[in-house]
């Protein structure tokens, strides 16, 4: 075996600071208190959000466990308007099939009390979206030999629910809308074909007249089970 391939692993001391259990329960419970008040959004205001927000929120993103630290997110962020327009009307072409026929009876039964449809004003409205990309394999620049990425799809994942709870940490509205197919996204932001689209997320502050489905949380007891 080439043990070049294989570099020796390096290790740092960890940096952690041991909490007191108050300190512990004290962090716990504001964490969720914050959490427990985040909605998705699709009303949204059009005023300007500062950009370090979204910064501060991609780089707590970027912190998330990922297989081999590979890392396979790219967070693409759209602001101009053009752009957002051609996502819109790709987006509503999509979903247009899909409410029209594409998905099944029981699929649209468990949306009514939603209340959505094809229609998606908010991917026009809201001053940024955020594309969040699965980079699904590297490609070496110079042999352009491949390397697929490890437990993308879960690193993904992870790295997207850091990020909606730093963005509604610093006081913003998200949604996470996942038209079907998302092609459209590939091809309107240019992007390599190592990349796939994973969620669109509209970004802002709500509308002042913003309403939400009266929904509920399952509780605890129907989510945790505990051997």
């Amino acid at each position: 075996m080439n043990h070049s391939v294989f570099p020796e692993p390096k290790f740092v001391p960890l940096d952690f600071v041991r909490l007191s259990p108050e300190e512990q329960l004290g962090r716990g419970a504001a964490f969720y208190e914050a959490m427990r008040h985040r909605r998705t959004v699709r009303d949204f205001s059009p005023a300007a959000v500062p950009f370090e927000l979204l910064e501060l929120a991609m780089r707590a993103a970027g912190t998330a466990p990922s297989g081999a630290n590979m890392q396979p997110w790219r967070f693409v962020v759209v602001r101009d308007k053009e752009v957002k327009r051609r996502i819109r009307e790709a987006a509503e072409a999509e979903e247009r099939a899909s409410y029209g026929g594409r998905m099944p009876e029981r699929w649209l039964r468990r949306l009514a009390p939603l209340g959505t449809d094809w229609r998606k004003p908010f991917l026009e409205i809201a001053p940024y979206l955020i594309v969040v990309f699965r980079i699904d394999y590297l490609i070496d620049p110079e042999t352009n030999g491949t390397e697929p990425t490890y437990y993308a799809q879960e690193s993904v994942g992870i790295a997207v629910g850091l990020l909606l709870a730093a963005l509604h940490q610093a006081g913003l509205a998200t949604l996470t809308h996942t038209p079907s197919p998302m092609r459209f996204l590939s091809e309107i932001l240019n992007r390599p074909k190592n990349e796939k689209p994973f969620v669109l997320i509209p970004v802002g502050y709500p509308a002042d007249n913003a309403q939400v489905p009266d929904i509920e949380r399952k509780p605890l007891a129907e989510i945790m089970e505990v051997i």
